[in-house]
């Protein structure tokens, strides 16, 4: 089963840059979950697929579909627990 984290941020967005090391440190503990970087302003075609309308957005997806959405800075607690979720 594939596990995908989607981050949805843009450089210019404050609240993403204290997403970012919660992020990178639960990446290291979750090897085979794929975490995608995903950059509203050059990727505003996948921001719409996924109705993303605020930032940061975390969508933690698996081969079922989305299993859960964050908006707004997430804690590590809550998307390991998404993460464990999805299949993780």
């Amino acid at each position: 089963m594939t596990i995908t984290l989607m981050d949805f941020m843009a450089d210019w967005c404050g609240p993403c840059k204290t997403q970012e090391p919660i992020l990178e440190d639960i990446e290291e503990d979750y090897p085979d979950v794929e975490f995608e970087r995903i950059d509203v302003d050059e990727r505003q075609d996948v921001a719409n697929e996924y109705q993303v309308r605020s930032l940061p957005t975390l969508i933690v997806e698996n081969d079922d579909g989305v299993v859960e959405r964050f908006i707004g800075v997430t804690q590590a607690e809550d998307i390991e627990d998404a993460l464990e979720k999805a299949g993780a």
